[in-house]
Formats: structure tokens, sequence, C-alpha cells
């Protein structure tokens, strides 16, 4: 606002009492070592831990490639897990989207002291999804299905979420891993003249161990194999993803999928087309929990300007109709997908 005709500046005499203010609030804080008056006074706005990893993610992909790259099986980004834990008793999931069908069945494993087949639930949430990603990551990059899981995870973990993972949040982990190394998966695509299916277990073979005190056992497998179904299934239909857009979405198993898809989807829609999808086919692929539409509308909409920050280039709209879509490039170019084996190399994006 400028100054009146008589020199009157009401920004500046703002900015007087502002510095005012924090002068009083600084000799207080001085006097009495109480620092929360001078805080107080600046009005220093809160940054939350998530905001932070969005703001910085947006920098670093706006700014520079990704030097780490993460994967997606295609039908995966298309038929999402559960993005909550299921109901007690619900051992089956089912999705179908488009020409995409996905079933998976929870799986059970033999607890090496008492022989007993104990049952597990199925694989949920953000952990599940950045598990996958990681152990399709691992396979991919070293061209076997076989796995170090206990080498290579804390080091994915530390990446995604910054810091090393406390006990609980190791627990978690380690539940979710089993719960994906011990479920079945069974994946379609459909085509005009054909259907491609694959009925397999993700994970062929893996180490469980038991800790002693059964009050706190969690089940931990070291030693993972991608069943080779899965892994010749994979190596065709990975969607490549930037891991700092992962990261910075972890905390919402729903922007995971949102990410995923739009990952998968935009680069394939006609130059100069555009894609409609109404909240109604939305709410059926992303909100299946939702008893109401407009609430998943809200959510939606909160969590797409996150996706938005970290994938910077996708081209869409959304409305009260539901949401357009345009080409857009994929997050991750061709050119930069580079995996060990040769047959690995010839991943084109038209596959997915």
């Amino acid at each position: 606002m400028p100054a009146d005709p008589y020199g009157f500046d009401p920004d500046a005499a703002r900015a007087r009492a502002m510095l005012e203010k924090l002068r009083r609030a600084e000799k207080n804080a001085d006097e009495c070592g109480d620092l929360k008056p001078l805080v107080a006074a600046a009005k220093v706005p809160k940054v939350s831990r998530i905001k932070k990893r969005l703001v910085d993610a947006a920098v670093s992909i706006r700014a520079d490639e990704p030097d780490e790259l993460t994967f997606m099986h295609s039908v995966l980004t298309q038929c999402s897990l559960p993005t909550a834990k299921p109901e007690p008793g619900v051992l089956t999931w089912e999705r179908r989207q488009g020409r995409a069908a996905l079933l998976i069945e929870a799986g059970k494993v033999r607890h090496p002291r008492t022989g007993v087949w104990e049952q597990l639930g199925l694989p949920y949430g953000p952990k599940a999804r950045m598990l996958l990603m990681h152990l399709n990551s691992e396979a991919l990059r070293s061209g076997t299905p076989e796995i170090p899981v206990e080498d290579t995870m804390t080091a994915f973990f530390r990446r995604i979420m910054g810091k090393t993972q406390d006990g609980r949040q190791a627990n978690m982990l380690k539940a979710q891993l089993s719960a994906l190394a011990a479920a079945s998966f069974h994946m379609g695509i459909a085509y005009d003249d054909h259907a491609v299916q694959v009925d397999a277990k993700v994970v062929s073979k893996f180490e469980l161990w038991f800790e002693r005190d059964e009050s706190q056992r969690v089940l931990w497998p070291s030693v993972l194999r991608l069943s080779l179904d899965y892994f010749d299934s994979l190596t065709r239909y990975a969607v490549p993803l930037d891991e700092r857009a992962v990261a910075a979405l972890a905390h919402s198993a729903l922007a995971l999928d949102m990410y995923c898809w739009l990952a998968q989807r935009l680069h394939r829609v006609p130059q100069g087309k555009s894609q409609f999808v109404p909240w109604t086919a939305l709410q059926e692929q992303f909100g299946q929990h939702y008893q109401r539409i407009r609430d998943f509308r809200r959510d939606f909409l909160n969590l797409l300007k996150q996706v938005k920050t970290a994938y910077p280039e996708a081209i869409f709209d959304a409305n009260v109709k539901g949401m357009t879509l345009w080409q857009s490039p994929p997050p991750v170019r061709k050119r930069l997908i580079s995996l060990s084996s040769p047959k690995f190399l010839d991943l084109k994006a038209e596959e997915i």
C-alpha cells in the first residue's frame, strides 16, 4: 500500500511495529532464557515434515534428473493393493480397472518351532507399496530374482524417509514384507485379440527369522527370491518411477497410487487429444473405502496437489465432473532406464 498524501506509509509503520515487538521479545528472551516469546512474536510458520519433503522434492525434481529409480508392475499401477488394513477375516482382495485385473490371496507361513501354519494378512498401506517397489527395483537392477533384503532395505528406507526406521516402524515393515512374501498374486491384462495372465506368488522363496520372545515375534524375510513368472512379467511391464517423488508421497497410500497411475497413463494419452475420467470411475479405482463420493473427491483433490508437486510435468485438470488427462512426459525418460541385463534395455513405454 503506497504512502498517503501526508507521507504516512502503512507498510513501513507495520514493519517498524513488528521490529519493535521483536526487540522487546528478544530482550525478554535474553533475560529469562525463554525463546518462546521471540518465536511467537516473529510468527514463524510451522512447516510439517510432509510439506518439507514435498517442497524439497519439487525443487530437486525440477532441477535435476533422478539419481535413483524405482519400479512398479503396470497392473499394480492400475489395480492397487488395499490402502488401509482390511477388516479381520478378509483374506482376498480383487480389483479391476480398464483392461487390468488383480486378485490377491493372503498366504500362510510355517512356524519353524511349532510346525503350525500361521495365517498372515493381506499386504496394505504405503509401506507395502514401497516394499514392493524396492523388490522390483533390486531385481531389475541386478538382473536376478534373488534379493538380499537385509542388505538393501535399510538404505532404501533411509533414502525414502530420510532417517533410519525406529523399532516400531521396523516391525511394521517386517510384517508387511512377510505379508507380501506369503501372498499369491493373480494379474491379468486384456487386449483386443488376446489376454495375458500371470498366476504366481510374487515371492517364490523367502527365509523367516522368528524372535525368541513369542510376545514380540516378528516375521522377517532376510532373503527373497521373486517367482520366475512374476520376474519375467516385471521385465516386460515395469513402470519406472522417480524415487524422489515416491519419498515425497510416502505418507499416503492413495497419493502413491495416484502418482503411479498417472506415471503409466499420461504418456499414453494420444497427442492433441484428452481423456476424461468421471468421479464415479475414480472412486471405483481409488476410493473403495469411501462411503460418500464427496468425501472421496475432497481428499483426492487435496492429494492431487501433492502429486502434481512430485510430478510437475503431469498435465491434467479436475472439476466437479471428473478429471481430464492430456499427454505428458513420463516422470522418468526412457533414456534414463539402464538395467544390468541387455534383455531389459528394450523396455518400451508403449508396452506399459
